[in-house]
């Protein structure tokens, strides 16, 4: 059975909700909740000692995209996120997780927000079966070197794909 990647936030292909854009306190011009999406799993590969869910915007004017949530280390019988994980402060994650800092500058999640009037986005949220119990990253280890990590360390990978589109 392949690794697969819902919620029941939104379906594969559709618009993310006000809920999961930025909020207005990040200075970007979005008015959302900032509330990370639920996410669960199935079909965990033989091997895997841990997961990583990560939220990345290939679309972002930057000539390198935009890393929104990264969480690594999730323990290997975690099969969900529960909606709103992404807030460092709910203390929801399980033991042993690690949020690393986004594009944003800080962990956590931080919501959709392209700019005014731009194409609709795509926001992709890939879960990583991991071959290692912890990856050798802090919570300020920058985006590109956790992806680097992930790309040496990933067993399988699976994405769900949410849009938005600022009028």
């Amino acid at each position: 059975m392949p690794l697969t990647l819902a919620s029941t936030s939104f379906a594969d292909g559709d618009y993310l909700a006000r809920d999961h854009i930025l909020s207005e306190a990040y200075g970007f011009g979005c008015a959302g909740g900032n509330t990370s999406p639920e996410m669960h799993w199935s079909g965990t590969p033989e091997g895997t000692k841990s997961f990583a869910l990560t939220c990345y915007d290939p679309d972002a004017p930057t000539g390198s995209g935009f890393w929104h949530w990264l969480v690594v280390n999730l323990p290997p019988e975690t099969t969900s996120l529960a909606l709103g994980a992404g807030d460092p402060a709910a203390g929801t994650l399980p033991t042993g997780a690690l949020q690393t800092r986004t594009d944003f500058g800080a962990p956590g999640y931080g919501g959709p927000c392209p700019p005014q009037g731009d194409h609709p986005h795509r926001y992709l949220f890939t879960l990583f079966a991991v071959k290692e119990t912890a990856l050798s990253v802090e919570v300020d280890t920058m985006p590109a070197v956790v992806g680097f990590m992930l790309n040496f360390n990933t067993i399988e990978k699976t994405s769900l794909m949410g849009l938005y589109k600022r009028g």
